[in-house]
């Protein structure tokens, strides 16, 4: 009588076979799930600028043209131009424009993904949203880019121009008018 027990070398590679495959499933949707979560804290901070410049507007006239002006300023923000994770990180880089309502029709901020120093991004895209408007414009700048703007918009793809609001539309948002 035989009592050795164990797994025989097939078993174990049909195991760690299985496994890699699963693995290999998985691993999409958990980057791009990372992906959605930069993306939700890059309309957040967008968020934050924009009631910060409608605050700075009826204050003063017009809008910050730097993030000192601002009362929620990032910590090390200084100019039109700042970065999340630093300049050359993974992160957003992201641009205030327009100082009075009615050029560029009333300002807006812009987030843009940057990559690390060297490499390349597996999703590129950008969000814009005006200083007096509550909606905010995906671009996708690749094809990954351009799947996540249509899963942030709730939309099935994008439409040749590759931008879509948070509306839900397969457009650009619109600029705001010139009444306040």
């Amino acid at each position: 009588m035989n009592n050795k027990k164990g797994f025989t070398l097939i078993e174990l590679l049909v195991v760690v076979l299985i496994l890699g495959i699963l693995a290999a499933m998985a691993m999409p949707q958990y980057f791009k799930a990372v992906e959605r979560s930069r993306m939700t804290e890059a309309v957040t901070l967008l968020a934050n600028i924009a009631d910060a410049q409608q605050r700075k507007y009826m204050q003063v006239n017009k809008y910050a043209t730097a993030y000192t002006a601002l009362d929620v300023a990032p910590k090390g923000a200084s100019g039109a131009t700042y970065y999340t994770k630093g300049e050359g990180k993974n992160g957003f880089k992201i641009d205030l424009s327009g100082t009075a309502y009615g050029g560029e029709n009333g300002g807006k901020a812009t987030a843009t993904r940057v990559p690390e120093n060297g490499s390349t991004l597996q999703y590129s895209y950008n969000l814009t949203r005006y200083y007096a408007n509550r909606d905010t414009t995906c671009t996708g700048t690749d094809a990954n880019g351009a799947a996540l703007c249509a899963d942030y918009c709730g939309i099935d793809s994008l439409t040749a121009n590759g931008s879509c609001c948070s509306t839900g539309t397969n457009t650009a948002c619109p600029a705001p008018s010139a009444t306040m």
